[in-house]
């Protein structure tokens, strides 16, 4: 990212929405929003990639509640919400930390969420794994803040390998929907 263009940019956006960029509140507005930009889009430079595993052999691999933020791509403002990945392994797991990562790779671009989540299950079924289910709630302020101004939230799946299958996804997505507090047993 070119972040001296950005800094023209935006300094020429404050002036078209009919304010004075020299402000003192809005003198730094363009280099604050430069160095926004290149954290919450950092996601297409992300080497982060699910090479870390270990020898494990283990049912069903559930992480719940990984909190993401992500930027709509049709009016560029944000979404966020959470999203829960289930994998059954093929020998292998994956570190947790590793699974945050994959979910921060593609939330941190411009994008939506169904694609969102078709990306984290793709990535992670191409890594060999039986199965795998990605499910993403979101609040998305390009629907609260303008349009229709509503407060629902979208809720978006995919399901990958043995998941497909009626009798697994029934079975999985109740081991999703139980808390520690529930029994396993």
């Amino acid at each position: 990212m070119d972040e001296d263009r950005v800094k023209k940019l935006v300094r020429e956006l404050i002036i078209e929405v009919g304010e004075d960029p020299t402000r003192e509140g809005l003198r730094k507005t363009p280099e604050r929003i430069a160095n926004m930009y290149k954290e919450i889009f950092n996601g297409y430079d992300s080497d982060s990639e699910l090479t870390v595993q270990f020898s494990e052999d283990s049912g069903a691999v559930i992480v719940r509640d990984i909190q993401f933020y992500s930027m709509c791509e049709h009016h560029m403002l944000p979404f966020f919400g959470k999203i829960n990945i289930a994998y059954s392994p093929n020998g292998r797991v994956f570190g947790i930390s590793k699974l945050v990562r994959l979910v921060e790779k593609y939330s941190k671009r411009l994008q939506i969420q169904e694609r969102l989540t078709k990306n984290i299950a793709d990535e992670l079924f191409s890594q060999g794994v039986k199965g795998v289910v990605v499910l993403a709630d979101a609040e998305h302020l390009c629907m609260k803040m303008r349009g229709v101004r509503n407060d629902a939230t979208l809720s978006s799946s995919a399901f990958r390998g043995i998941y497909e299958n009626k009798d697994e996804k029934e079975g999985i997505m109740t081991l999703i929907r139980k808390r520690a507090s529930d029994s396993y047993v």
